[in-house]
Formats: C-alpha cells, sequence, structure tokens
C-alpha cells in the first residue's frame, strides 16, 4: 500500500510539471496608439500587430524623428520584450509580472530603461521606462 502511494505522488508530481501553462502574450496591446502628453510639435505612436511585432515612432511635422521595433517574444517558456533600433543589438527585458491588463518587464544590465511598465486603464494605455534615478511615462489612447 505504501509503495502504491509513492508511485501515485510520484506520477501526480510529474504530470502538474507537464502541464505547466505557458505565458500568455498580453493581446491589450494590440493596435494602434497615439501618445496624448507628448511635447509640442511632436506625435508619437505604437502599433501592435496581432503576430506582437510593433512599431514605435515619433514624428516631428514630416520627418521621423525616432523608430524603434519592439516584439513580444517566448524564449524557452518565458516571455521578453525585445527592442530592435536602438542599441547596436536586439535589448531583451524579460517579463517579470503580468496581468490580464498589465506586465513588468526588466533588464537590470541596461543602462535606460532598467525596466519597462504596460498597463491598461479603461481605454488609456500607460507605459513606463524607467531606471532607478529616472521615469518617462507614456499615455496613449487608441487611434481611429
Amino acid at each position: 500500500m505504501i509503495k502504491s502511494s509513492y508511485i501515485f505522488l510520484l506520477t501526480f508530481a510529474l504530470l502538474s510539471c507537464e502541464n505547466k501553462s505557458k505565458p500568455q502574450k498580453p493581446g491589450f496591446l494590440l493596435g494602434t496608439w497615439k501618445k496624448i502628453n507628448d511635447k509640442s510639435g511632436k506625435q508619437t505612436y505604437e502599433v501592435w500587430k496581432t503576430n506582437f511585432t510593433g512599431l514605435g515612432y515619433t514624428m516631428q511635422e514630416k520627418d521621423t524623428i525616432f523608430k524603434e521595433v519592439l516584439s513580444i517574444v517566448s524564449i524557452k517558456d518565458t516571455l521578453f520584450y525585445k527592442v530592435v533600433g536602438v542599441n547596436p543589438k536586439p535589448t531583451l527585458f524579460k517579463f517579470t509580472s503580468q496581468t490580464a491588463t498589465s506586465f513588468v518587464c526588466e533588464n537590470l544590465q541596461n543602462e535606460f530603461p532598467k525596466k519597462i511598465t504596460y498597463r491598461l486603464e479603461n481605454d488609456t494605455l500607460k507605459a513606463r521606462v524607467s531606471n532607478p534615478d529616472f521615469k518617462i511615462d507614456f499615455v496613449f489612447v487608441r487611434k481611429e
């Protein structure tokens, strides 16, 4: 009887490990977002496609003055926020927490930012890039 109990517990433990659900990508990001707290004369956008690739860019009149390629990628069942175009090599930020309407990702080796936070509040997407000494807040609404 004791031997069969051990076999049952071992089998249950192994099955529990195999049934881990993969992290879900943040569907609330999808769409075209327009920053509403930009400096005068500038307009910033983030566009997220259904494959979780995105583009962040800032326009000044008709000129693109900033551009970065964004994506949410899964590496070994862990989500990362990937930024291409700012540094010579892609920069990965590991998801450290997530809810249905928010996520936090971090890369403590990156000079700035070390932390990126997104959260959906009603129809407003709020993002923050930060390190311990400095932060930049972005407030977006869906572009019609």
